[in-house]
């Protein structure tokens, strides 16, 4: 009897992870599916996907920098150093990663625009951001920072103290102890944290369309590409779609590599 509960039991956790699986991978299929029958890659027209492309590319690799640049000593400080309201002011960093995409474009509007917060300073000193290539760049970094500095956090925490301590030992410290050792030793985490702040940038939307709008050539990216174009001709939002998904996997397998790559090294060590 038990033997027989065990293959029903068994039998009922493969049929309800089964309705799982179907359900994540069938939109996907049917995309594929949808861009084969339908020839999908001939009804874009030939301007359209390159210049998207483009600007995705730029905007997604000045936020990858401007993430590495801010990003990787905040991490630092919450990996190494004790100081009052850390653990709130790690969920308040942390927050845009489950924050609605949409309210994450109002907060930067109601805080850079015109009529926002810093909007007066910025417009005495000239500077317009909303609406703009920058503005697209800063809802990608709002929203994409996060997902590296957590990953650059736990990256840096898995650096033994003894290690660190060997070094100074023998003469390293500072920034010297920083960039030889400690950034060295956890260079595959910030780099699998990279590679999902890229892809998280790389599809964002709604905090984007708020903050910087949906204009062609200035700031259209690929993502409000496929809510352009899914209003007159579908099948050229499934292939620009495609395309995304493509990309989006290629980084996240890289990312899963990385942590693999990592995890069986910490196990051989």
């Amino acid at each position: 009897m038990p033997h027989r509960n065990f293959k029903l039991g068994s039998l009922t956790v493969w049929l309800i992870g089964g309705v799982g699986l179907l359900f994540l991978t069938l939109p996907i299929l049917a995309l594929i599916l949808r861009a084969i029958e339908n020839r999908a890659w001939q009804s874009v027209e030939a301007a359209v996907i390159p210049e998207a492309v483009y600007l995705s590319f730029i905007t997604t690799l000045l936020t990858v920098i401007l993430t590495a640049l801010f990003g990787t000593p905040l991490a630092y400080l919450f990996a190494r150093f004790r100081f009052p309201f850390k653990r709130l002011l790690n969920v308040l960093i942390e927050l845009p990663i489950v924050m609605p995409p949409a309210v994450a474009g109002l907060a930067l509007l109601v805080t850079f625009g015109r009529r926002g917060l810093l909007g007066p300073i910025l417009d005495d000193l000239g500077i317009r951001l909303s609406f703009s290539g920058i503005a697209v760049v800063m809802a990608q970094t709002f929203v994409a920072a996060p997902f590296f500095i957590r990953a650059a956090q736990i990256g840096f925490q898995a650096v033994s103290r003894e290690i660190e301590d060997a070094a100074r030992v023998d003469g390293a410290d500072g920034l010297a102890l920083f960039f030889r050792i400690t950034l060295p030793l956890s260079s595959r985490a910030l780099s699998a944290g990279l590679i999902l702040c890229w892809a998280r940038a790389l599809g964002e939307f709604g905090a984007t369309i708020l903050f910087a709008g949906n204009s062609e050539g200035r700031t259209r990216t690929m993502t409000l590409l496929v809510y352009t174009l899914f209003e007159g001709n579908l099948d050229a939002a499934v292939w620009t779609g495609l395309l995304l998904i493509g990309l989006a996997l290629m980084a996240l397998m890289a990312s899963q590599w990385l942590a693999h790559k990592t995890s069986t090294d910490e196990s051989e060590s």
